[in-house]
């Protein structure tokens, strides 16, 4: 079994050598709307997840945000290390976050609690929304290899809410007694996948990238 410290070591070690983080930024700076759709996809939770730690109201989040993937525009083709966007994409979105708190507390719209927020911002948490954010792009990854039917019927088992059985058999129109081992068939097939392989042995979860109901 791999333990906790060196699943993190693994997915520490595929973030500084993902050739496909690489090659994502190499398009996307080359004017690939495609590419830079697919990086907004995979780090908008990373984002999301770094302003909720400093608490920040819907609003200001999304404007953040906004700034954060400005700033990337800006600056996609003068990374000085393209793998490490994850990276760059945290600390940018932990100084805007910053910022945007600072700004309130000199309006005294937060009083203070800027001292209450700066510990939801701990490097190591930080350090772990990077990692959960490449473990659910590699899971996604992982995942659209699949097979169509069971990419549709694992969506299925971890939609929230939950649906039934009785649902899934008569939307996909297979008998309720196959779901099971219809879904240990996929569940196998995705633990082959080399991209979750990267990530350890038993580091597959039996849940949705992100953290949805468990299958």
């Amino acid at each position: 079994m791999v333990e906790g410290e060196q699943v993190t070591e693994l997915v520490r070690t595929r973030m500084r050598d993902d050739p496909s983080v690489v090659a994502l930024v190499a398009r996307a700076a080359d004017g690939d709307q495609h590419a830079w759709d697919e990086i907004v996809e995979r780090y908008a939770p990373l984002v999301w997840s770094v302003c909720m730690r400093y608490r920040l109201t819907s609003h200001d989040a999304e404007d953040v945000g906004q700034t954060v993937w400005l700033l990337l525009v800006e600056q996609l083709g003068r990374l000085r290390e393209p793998a490490a966007l994850p990276g760059w994409l945290a600390t940018t979105t932990h100084r805007e976050c910053l910022r945007v708190v600072a700004v309130a507390r000199r309006s005294q719209s937060m009083g203070s609690k800027l001292e209450d927020t700066l510990p939801f911002a701990d490097p190591s948490a930080i350090d772990q929304e990077i990692i959960t954010a490449e473990r659910n792009a590699a899971l996604r990854a992982a995942l659209a290899e699949l097979p169509e039917h069971c990419r549709e019927l694992l969506s299925m088992l971890v939609s929230d809410p939950p649906r039934s059985y009785a649902e899934i058999s008569a939307a996909l129109r297979i008998p309720v007694g196959s779901i099971g081992p219809q879904r240990a068939r996929c569940l196998e097939r995705l633990r082959k996948s080399t991209t979750v392989i990267a990530l350890g042995e038993d580091e597959i979860p039996t849940s949705a990238p992100g953290g949805g109901p468990r299958v």
